[in-house]
């Protein structure tokens, strides 16, 4: 792409300067920008080429009425939902290969929603005040969203503003011209996993689900990931899920920040997409190593996997709490459901011998799992560990038996991916 057009939004009442410099440096790294207004009240200083009134109308809306409302909160959603809409209809038309947002909450709040309205591949960079913030709940972060923290720039343009604002602009430009944007040649299963030292099932299943046809996508279960999981199966991004690492489930019912927001194990099922599930790590509650543990669980065994991320077990009641969660999510599904039950283990280190070897606590759950799952799904419980060689084939055997009945599309072998 030798001139991507970059959609610029932002406040042109407060932040014309550091928009029209922004647009300034998108055409010094060869970009085309196009300016978006959301002002509420003020005007900017400049013509946009898509004001404020157009902005609101996209979502059926009018000045009038954003303004009467009487709170800036108010204002700012109205204007929220005609951005995400007009940006949503410029690029479905064509007309923009990206975008870029600047500013505080407020701007940042509003530039979420756009971010979330483009489909994966569509290049989405945020500066703001609050990057990287938990300020950011992860069901509001688009799945390839960028973000740069606004440094320096709460009020006007200085030196520091401009370093992060310059980087930023040629970061979509760049961004525009060099994306490959998914061709999906064969049909894509999404996975959820732990890691190969946690959860290793994928070792095998790539392998085979790559001979039968498809490409498999797997997601690092620590958060940001099943929150891509959970996005592109919204967008019917998959032809089935093998949902097997759910440990993002445990982690926000015991209140973790390390979660993937309330909606995990729902998307594929209200989308009607097929799901094998497996319950991969549910027994550890993850959290940020740098933070003490809550006071309610310092008496429970921990383990810091590195300086970032640590992990301590659940105890009993709460694994069963997570099971019958487990089950009411997969009582929605509008699509056919199985669950593989291992009931020998859930992930490497509750064997014996391992940091979370709990034979009860283990026995708890796979007690309270069985009488969770409810028909129609189907209960596959093994005697096996997740990781033994019998778990990849029940999940493959279940696979193939929905591929022969027409649940799932079959696979392309001779197809491949573009490069």
């Amino acid at each position: 792409m030798s001139t991507p057009r970059i959609l610029v939004i932002g406040t042109g009442d407060t932040k014309a300067d550091e928009l029209r410099f922004i647009e300034n440096c998108i055409r010094q790294a060869g970009g085309q920008p196009i300016s978006m207004d959301v002002s509420v009240l003020g005007e900017p200083l400049y013509k946009p080429d898509y004001d404020k009134h157009t902005v609101l109308a996209a979502a059926g809306h009018h000045l009038d009425k954003a303004i009467a409302g009487g709170d800036e909160m108010s204002a700012m959603t109205y204007m929220a939902e005609g951005a995400a809409a007009l940006t949503r209809q410029l690029h479905a038309e064509g007309k923009i290969d990206a975008f870029i947002a600047l500013g505080g909450t407020m701007g940042t709040d509003l530039a979420l929603d756009v971010a979330l309205a483009l489909p994966l591949g569509v290049p989405k960079f945020v500066v703001s005040t609050i990057a990287y913030s938990h300020l950011l709940p992860p069901d509001r972060i688009a799945t390839d969203l960028m973000m740069i923290l606004w440094a320096g720039g709460l009020y006007g343009l200085n030196s520091i503003c401009k370093a992060v604002l310059s980087q930023a602009a040629g970061a979509v430009v760049g961004a525009a011209k060099a994306v490959v944007v998914p061709a999906k040649a064969r049909p894509v299963i999404g996975m959820s996993s732990l890691g190969k030292s946690c959860l290793a099932y994928m070792v095998d299943l790539k392998p085979e689900l790559e001979k039968r046809g498809y490409e498999l996508v797997v997601f690092h279960t620590t958060g940001m990931g099943g929150r891509a999981l959970e996005a592109l199966a919204a967008q019917k991004g998959f032809v089935a899920v093998m949902d097997f690492s759910l440990q993002e489930l445990a982690n926000f019912h015991n209140g973790s920040v390390v979660n993937s927001g309330p909606d995990r194990l729902e998307n594929a099922g209200i989308a009607g997409i097929p799901q094998i599930v497996a319950p991969g790590a549910i027994d550890m509650i993850d959290m940020p190593a740098w933070q003490t543990p809550p006071s309610h669980l310092q008496a429970r065994t921990y383990y810091a996997h590195n300086r970032l991320i640590g992990m301590v077990t659940a105890d009993e009641e709460t694994r069963r709490e997570v099971a019958r969660k487990i089950g009411a999510k997969l009582s929605t599904a509008t699509a056919p459901v199985a669950f593989i039950l291992p009931t020998r283990g859930i992930e490497q280190w509750d064997q014996k011998g391992e940091p979370f070897y709990d034979p009860a606590g283990l026995a708890a759950f796979v007690d309270e799992m069985g009488r969770s799952v409810a028909a129609p799904a189907e209960l596959h419980a093994i005697d096996a560990h997740i990781n033994d060689r019998a778990f990849v084939e029940t999940a493959l055997a279940i696979l193939d038996r929905w591929v022969a009945a027409g649940i799932v599309p079959a696979g392309r072998p001779d197809a491949t991916e573009a490069a």
